[in-house]
């Protein structure tokens, strides 16, 4: 059994539930986490032969090729007692063979731009004995893919604020690297402007990827996301 500590970021969440819960059953709450090795740089990109699919209404942009790159934070700052290690990501990149998105409506292409203007993205990794997860945050309009050719419409995710979407982390083996997995498909907030043929009433998009992540700083380690209970003082 885990030794009792605060929910963390959690507690922001649920609290508001618990009434007046002097304590939260043990079993409840969030493990601390230690990401490493402290200090490697990182990229994720996209798991070989996938793709990353953008739904809105009908129309679906997928594109081949997606990523960003990061860093683990030195030590101590890469455990966290009681919730996730959080750190910044540079803007996810989209695009096809190096240029536009595809789309299934005929004769149309997304160009997706991402941009940390008005915000960082960061990624949360929360170990779990269970499963651990991973929680990515775009900032205020930090993506904007614009279609264009038969019908032409501009999409903004985050339009009034930041968004996070999480998925399972899977550990690396010998072999492959871990994955951040976002592929069952994620909810975004969005707005749509443009003409008669865009969505403009649609509010969310799916969006679905999942990412190798590789150790940029020694290729013979792995970025690992661990416990980090920290034993109380005897």
């Amino acid at each position: 059994m885990q030794p009792l500590r605060r929910k963390g970021v959690i507690a922001a969440v649920v609290g508001l539930g618990l009434g007046a819960m002097s304590a939260a059953p043990a079993w409840a709450l969030a493990p601390g986490t230690t990401v490493g090795p402290a200090g490697h740089a990182y990229t994720a990109s996209l798991v070989g032969g996938t793709t990353a699919k953008f739904v809105v209404g009908s129309t679906t942009v997928t594109c081949n090729q997606s990523g960003n790159t990061g860093q683990v934070p030195e030590a101590p700052g890469n455990t966290a007692a009681d919730g996730p290690v959080s750190s910044a990501l540079t803007p996810a990149t989209f695009s096809n063979n190096g240029g536009n998105c595809p789309t299934n409506v005929l004769f149309t292409t997304a160009k997706t731009v991402s941009n940390n203007t008005n915000g960082d993205w960061t990624i949360a990794l929360q170990y779990d004995p269970a499963g651990s997860t991973g929680t990515m945050t775009i900032p205020t309009a930090g993506v904007v893919t614009t279609i264009s050719g038969l019908a032409s419409c501009t999409v903004t995710v985050a339009p009034d604020g930041p968004a996070s979407v999480s998925g399972p982390w899977v550990d690396g083996t010998g072999t492959t690297p871990p994955v951040l997995d976002f592929s069952a498909g994620v909810s975004l907030p969005i707005r749509v402007t443009g003409g008669l043929t865009c969505p403009t009433g649609a509010t969310t998009a799916t969006f679905s990827a999942s990412y190798a992540v590789t150790d940029t700083t020694d290729a013979a380690q792995q970025i690992t996301v661990t416990d980090g209970t920290v034993a109380p003082p005897e």
